[in-house]
């Protein structure tokens, strides 16, 4: 079926199971991980093709199953946006998700298990739904978009990892503290439906859909499905203000009336920026475009499964 990968197939059509390899979980589970992947789904009596492959690797594979009506993707939020965004553009069909990132923001937010057989019987017996999608020049996410401070992180936590074979999580602790020395406030012009605003600020976030930040659900949704993105930026201060600000939000010790400002929502967003090159971190992973950048979200795009 696909031209590239490792395959394990139990029997005939059985359902493509495309897995980005270098998922956080994927990655520490070691060699076994197919085999695994393949008996929890023979426990229900599924059948599936499983495909364990690099992140470059996972659109051209679900583009290839697009005459599939069901395709199971296997990784983080980055790797679903990716396959999410290639079955769209190859004419639709059901999605489901194996939580095999680090974080997996939306499969905890469909409810979907983060055990392998609790997620595997969600993809082969759960119910459908529609959720929104949202792009940035046409680049898909499904949970957020940001500039300024964790683009930033993320290109220092993957050079320390270059440098020193270190584990995401490990990374993480020396590329905080090098992104909050050079952190610094980017100025902005944004064009909303109800009006321009011009924002200076270390931080703008673009969430697909409304984020929540009351103190203890700070970065959940109370939706999926509500066709809107919600704008915010992170309050101007002193650069001692930003490092205590990063080292609390890292710690997930933020004020939101104190630390945030939200800007509005709408359902299309243009940001103008002087610099010729942004950075921008979709669903944690970093792209750089060009400006304007303009956002827009994308009603009920993608079916996905979820726990019935």
């Amino acid at each position: 079926m696909f031209g590239f990968g490792r395959s394990i197939s139990v029997t005939t059509d059985p359902i493509p199971v495309i897995v980005n390899r270098k998922g956080g979980t994927a990655s520490s589970a070691g060699e076994g991980l197919a085999e695994r992947i393949v008996a929890a789904f023979a426990a229900l009596d599924c059948p599936v093709d499983v495909r364990l492959l690099d992140g470059c690797e996972i659109a051209d594979a679900v583009r290839e199953a697009s005459d599939q009506p069901l395709v199971i993707v296997g990784g983080g939020d980055g790797t679903v946006g990716c396959a999410a965004q290639a079955r769209i553009e190859s004419g639709g069909g059901t999605l489901a998700i194996l939580p095999l990132g680090t974080r997996n923001h939306l499969a905890r937010e469909l409810g979907i298990p983060v055990d392998l057989e609790g997620a595997a019987a969600v993809a082969a017996g759960g119910s459908t739904r529609r959720i929104d999608v949202a792009t940035v020049n046409e680049q898909l996410f499904v949970n957020n978009a940001s500039i300024g401070f964790y683009p930033l992180l993320v290109r220092w936590r993957e050079a320390e990892r270059k440098q020193h074979g270190l584990p995401k999580w490990l990374a993480t602790v020396p590329a905080s503290w090098a992104a909050l020395r050079r952190l610094r406030h980017h100025r902005m012009h944004l064009r909303l439906r109800d009006g321009e605003r011009e924002v200076r600020t270390p931080i703008l976030f673009v969430g697909n859909n409304r984020y929540v930040l009351e103190r203890g659900q700070l970065g959940q949704r109370a939706a999926l499905d509500d066709g809107t993105l919600s704008v915010f930026a992170v309050a101007a201060r002193s650069r001692l203000g930003l490092i205590w600000f990063g080292m609390r939000a890292l710690l997930g010790f933020v004020d939101p009336e104190r630390d945030f400002v939200a800007l509005g929502e709408c359902d299309r967003l243009t940001v103008h920026s002087r610099s010729q090159r942004i950075d921008v971190a979709l669903d944690g992973e970093v792209h750089p475009m060009d400006p304007p950048l303009r956002f827009a979200v994308k009603p009920r795009a993608i079916a996905v499964r979820a726990p019935g």
